[in-house]
């Protein structure tokens, strides 16, 4: 049994430990809110660019006579032989199970596609850490064409499986320009039919108790503004009431952002019944709009995930937090036994040598 000392010294470690925790906790909640309105602030975007292409499709000749699809490349459906998929992971830990719960929903998926060659972009740097660790890095060969350009060409595959790019710290600070640049990568490889399809793995986040993993689909478009979700993952309900206790007592709310007014406006916009007059052609700005969407897109994953990560670092924190306040009241208790032990023991022993003179 230990000593009282032992027991204070503990106690003193497991107080330090909880006001770290608590720290740690406060600073999380204070990133959740900025996290929130960064990804407030990108919804009335995208869902006017929505509007916009959604327009255009109305107004332009771009549909295919014979199929009835559209005849931009970003449409055309093939054969999934060769997939990307994206997956958003944290950079930092503390955050409990919510990267290994990504790179579980995208382990899940690469084993539910075993005849297909897939390629993964890792955000985040739990996840490139995790990937690297199962599957081998693609490797790049610098060529020169026949017009002095200089370009990387992929050389043979060592695996079904391979990494072609990991972006560690963009969620750390998330740019628009480096999301864009990433957006351009994978339609080039799309349009270039290097890939056949384009997924990305994130966790959507509507508030601290509404939130799930998706899996969804990022190319080809099957149609504007209605994103096609191949899987989702539920929080449980043990997981809604911890996730509300830290949100609670750190003075976030429960409720998801009314932004109905707000989307209402952005569905309006560009869609009136009248003829616009383009600067442009039409079709040039449709196909210069529909990067720009699949940015959006990307953003739109990235920043939720951003909102989910701080939510799940204060939620992980704040049980941390109990959890110590917990072993203090069992190590004071223990400590309180093992004193008042040693007192009674000193009382017998002062009473049986009085009456043993």
């Amino acid at each position: 049994m230990a000593n009282v000392l032992d027991l204070r010294r503990r106690i003193r470690s497991v107080k330090n430990t909880r006001q770290i925790t608590k720290a740690m906790k406060m600073v999380s909640a204070a990133k959740l809110r900025r996290a929130q309105e960064r990804a407030l602030a990108a919804r009335p975007y995208a869902k006017m660019i929505t509007s916009v292409l959604e327009s255009l499709t109305r107004r332009v000749d771009i549909f295919d006579e014979e199929t009835g699809n559209l005849r931009h490349p970003l449409f055309a459906t093939r054969p999934e032989k060769r997939v990307l998929i994206v997956v958003i992971s944290g950079d930092k830990g503390f955050a409990g199970a919510f990267n290994a719960n990504i790179t579980k929903t995208a382990f899940q998926f690469i084993s539910g596609n075993p005849g297909r060659e897939i390629d993964v972009e890792a955000i985040g740097r739990k996840g490139r850490d995790l990937m690297r660790r199962r599957y081998p890095i693609a490797s790049y060969t610098e060529q020169t064409d026949e017009n002095g350009n200089k370009r990387d060409v992929r050389n043979e595959r060592k695996g079904k499986v391979e990494i072609t790019g990991d972006h560690p710290g963009m969620l750390l600070k998330l740019e628009a320009g480096r999301v864009f640049e990433l957006a351009q990568s994978i339609i080039s490889r799309y349009v270039h039919e290097e890939i056949d399809a384009a997924y990305i793995v994130y966790n959507e986040f509507k508030s601290v108790i509404a939130q799930r993993l998706v899996v969804e689909r990022l190319l080809p478009i099957l149609e504007i503004g209605k994103p096609k979700i191949e899987g989702a993952v539920e929080l449980t309900e043990e997981e809604r009431e911890r996730a509300a206790h830290a949100a609670l007592s750190a003075g976030i709310t429960l409720e998801e952002a009314d932004t109905e007014e707000a989307d209402e406006e952005a569905k309006k916009f560009g869609t009136a019944n009248v003829d616009y007059i383009y600067e442009q052609s039409p079709e040039d700005l449709f196909n210069g709009l529909l990067p720009q969407y699949i940015s959006a897109m990307l953003y739109h994953a990235m920043s939720e995930s951003v909102a989910a990560e701080h939510a799940a670092r204060m939620t992980a924190m704040d049980s941390a937090t109990n959890n110590a306040s917990d072993m203090i009241d069992a190590y004071t208790l223990e400590m309180n036994r093992v004193r008042q032990a040693a007192i009674t023991k000193e009382i017998i022993e002062i009473v049986s040598g009085a009456a043993a003179v």
